[in-house]
Order: structure tokens, then C-alpha cells, then sequence
């Protein structure tokens, strides 16, 4: 069994509250739950309105299945134009690891 997480910091474009920071993350997490089958939320931010921390977790029997999707959800998020992708932090746990 194999893990993967991928964690982004995101700067959220034209946003002037808390309330347009929903309209413009909800669709993001909702889209990447709904297109890879991943367990995703927002992690971490939640109390600035400019910035958005976004989890995601994948679980696979097969590690190059799981780079896969880690790796198609990078470039979805990293391509969509309502944000900037500030830095993405990608960890793997495989059978192997205590």
C-alpha cells in the first residue's frame, strides 16, 4: 500500500473577503474530489482571505498509480487561473516505512 499527499499554498486572485475566498476554494477542492477520487480539503488559512492551503491524500497499491494522479492533480491546480501556486509540498508513505 502506498500513500501520497500533496499540500498547497495558494494565493487566491481578486479576493476581498472571507466570503469570495469560499466562492473561488470550494470549487477547487469540490473539482479535484470529483476529476482524481482523492480525499482533499482546505488545511490551513482559513482565517486570511488572500490565502488558501489545500491537503489532498491518495491511497494506491500501485506507486507509480499513485505518482500518477499526484502528479496530474499538481498541474490541474497549478493551471487554474484564479490562483498562484505559491509551493506544493508532495510526501510518499510506502510499505517499507516504520
Amino acid at each position: 500500500m502506498y500513500v501520497g499527499t500533496l499540500s498547497f499554498d495558494l494565493l487566491l486572485g481578486d479576493v476581498r473577503s472571507l466570503k469570495e475566498k469560499r466562492s473561488v476554494v470550494r470549487p477547487i477542492v469540490a473539482e479535484l474530489h470529483r476529476r482524481y477520487a482523492v480525499s482533499v480539503a482546505e488545511v490551513g488559512d482559513q482565517d486570511l482571505y488572500r490565502r488558501a492551503e489545500i491537503g489532498l491524500a491518495v491511497v494506491s497499491g500501485d506507486a507509480s498509480h499513485l505518482t500518477d494522479v499526484l502528479d496530474r492533480c499538481e498541474r490541474w491546480v497549478a493551471a487554474r487561473p484564479e490562483v498562484e501556486l505559491l509551493s506544493v509540498r508532495r510526501r510518499f508513505h510506502g510499505t517499507h516505512d516504520e
